[in-house]
């Protein structure tokens, strides 16, 4: 008999992890194996964004992410060994989320947790497997998988089937589901030889803040664990002044004038390596009933530390849709959505980080002097600006991103549009943001709710949440009285001015979305 699952994911990492999560907490069977043996203790990723810790709300994750972390208070620019200028951030992002700071958490601890909380939920990763071939049938694909073992004096090998009604790749940049499916990743590599180390020392710069070193074309980020003690250093050096071979490099060969001039003292390197980095974008996120997602689909320079975070909104945006379908909730046609959602957000950010590292790094005299004298002078004053800092945080967290141009969205009442993450706005001890917490769909009004509408939620068993009328939502883009249809991974699907039911009517017969 073969194996059957509803869902195959390839690929153990947050963003796998984050999609067995959230399936199997919408009742959905999955399978989630991985080539390596055992989980990482060093990792690239180390700062998690609102965004995300928003939507971990969801299976109570926010609370020990946040508590396990540290919070960066500032963060410094050097140049050509001078430090240049102290640039607090602190709550940067108040008002805005619940979560409005940079927030450091790295990946090897993230992904303890993620699989922990699996493991409580009944669902272990599969060490030692991996995806050799699948093809796909009209209601199932047959996937091959191969198992390693590693004996005394041999390894052995055997290969099982698996049936799944969908298969995810999150097994990274050279993803075996990508590779089946023989969708292009273009794109290309930086030439830049990338490093990443973390450290354990003193000196002024171990102050738990972040520090950015600029030296022509070769720059060095140093962001804290703690307040005194840890940090993760990475950036990218010029190869030019290499003389080993990049794979017998250690820490002592990278930047050490840039050390010794910010006065870090390294008392002990726990990890380093070095690594190319590429940006480029899958050709499409599905072909058929296979998905690709996070680092699979999409990876880019490490400006903004936004890999991670952008695997994980590929991961529980997907999610909600396959539980739909598997639940006879919704079409199949409601996954039609996941591609030009995600992609477009995707194709976005690799521009985006690539043109930001580029001039990160440019050579020449007008770029020197841009980031010697220019950046140090201006972001600071910027800062003082709350719309200013608001933008850039807006930015970075990712609680900008929206979907307003996919077919799953509608209307628009006050300011908010459907495709919009719903404004955060606490109003004394009544948080909008509470009811989020459940994997649903969900109405709010702002204001006062129509009867109809409470008819309309009662027949559908759709929770409405009523929140009395106050300036607090009209400053953030709520129209009063008006209505919002809330997708379970919490953005409006519809905006409805009205605040009548008959646009949600509409909009679920157009989208074959069945809520009872």
């Amino acid at each position: 008999m073969i194996p059957r699952t509803e869902v195959l994911i390839i690929g153990a990492g947050p963003t796998g992890l984050v999609l067995a999560l959230w399936l199997t907490r919408q009742n959905v069977k999955v399978r989630i194996i991985d080539r390596q043996e055992a989980k990482p203790s060093t990792s690239r990723a180390l700062v998690i964004h609102a965004r995300p810790l928003e939507l971990y709300r969801q299976l109570g994750l926010a609370d020990d992410v946040v508590a396990n972390g540290h919070k960066i208070e500032a963060t410094n620019i050097w140049a050509e060994g001078v430090h240049r200028a102290h640039v607090p951030i602190g709550d940067v992002g108040k008002g805005l989320t619940p979560y409005p700071f940079i927030h450091v958490y790295p990946q090897d601890r993230h992904e303890r947790l993620l699989e922990d909380r699996l493991n409580a939920m009944g669902v272990t990763v599969q060490r030692n497997w991996e995806l050799v071939d699948f093809e796909e049938n009209d209601e199932y694909i047959l996937a091959q998988l191969k198992h390693r073992t590693e004996q005394p004096n041999s390894t052995k090998e055997k290969t099982e089937f698996c049936e799944a009604r969908y298969i995810v790749g999150c097994d990274g940049a050279h993803s075996a589901v990508r590779h089946v499916c023989n969708i292009a990743f273009e794109g290309a590599t930086y030439p830049q030889l990338f490093y990443v180390s973390d450290i354990e020392g003193s000196g002024p710069t171990m102050n738990g803040e972040a520090h950015v070193s600029l030296n022509g074309s070769e720059f060095m980020l140093s962001l804290a664990y703690d307040k005194d003690r840890k940090a993760r250093l990475a950036g990218a050096v010029d190869e030019e002044h290499i003389t080993k071979d990049p794979s017998e490099l250690t820490l002592d060969d990278i930047l050490p004038t840039t050390i010794k001039n910010m006065g870090l003292q390294i008392d002990k390197v726990n990890w380093f390596t070095t690594y190319r980095v590429h940006h480029r974008l899958a050709a499409s996120f599905r072909k058929g009933r296979a998905f690709l997602a996070g680092d699979a689909a999409h990876i880019h320079s490490p400006v903004g530390g936004q890999g991670m975070n952008t695997g994980i909104g590929d991961a529980i945006n997907l999610a909600w849709k396959i539980a739909a379908v598997v639940h006879g909730k919704a079409d199949p046609s409601l996954l039609d959505s996941y591609n030009p959602e995600r992609r477009a957000f995707a194709s976005t950010l690799v521009n985006t980080t690539d043109r930001g590292f580029t001039n990160l790094v440019a050579k020449g005299y007008v770029a020197n002097f841009i980031r010697t004298w220019v950046i140090p002078t201006v972001l600071p004053v910027l800062t003082w600006f709350n719309r200013v800092r608001h933008r850039l945080f807006q930015g970075v967290s990712q609680i900008m991103l929206n979907y307003r141009d996919s077919a799953l969205s509608a209307g628009t009442a006050g300011y908010v549009q459907g495709g919009d993450r719903i404004p955060w706005a606490p109003v004394g001890d009544v948080d909008n943001f509470e009811s989020l917490k459940e994997i649903t769909w969900q109405v709010h009004v702002y204001g006062n709710s129509k009867q109809e509408m409470e008819d309309w939620c009662r027949d559908k068993h759709v929770p409405l949440h009523v929140f009395p009328w106050d300036g607090k939502y009209q400053a953030v883009g709520f129209g009063r009285d008006a209505a919002y249809l809330i997708r379970p991974d919490t953005y409006v699907a519809v905006a409805e001015p009205s605040g009548l039911p008959e646009r949600f009517e509409q909009y679920l017969e157009e989208n074959r979305i069945r809520l009872v």
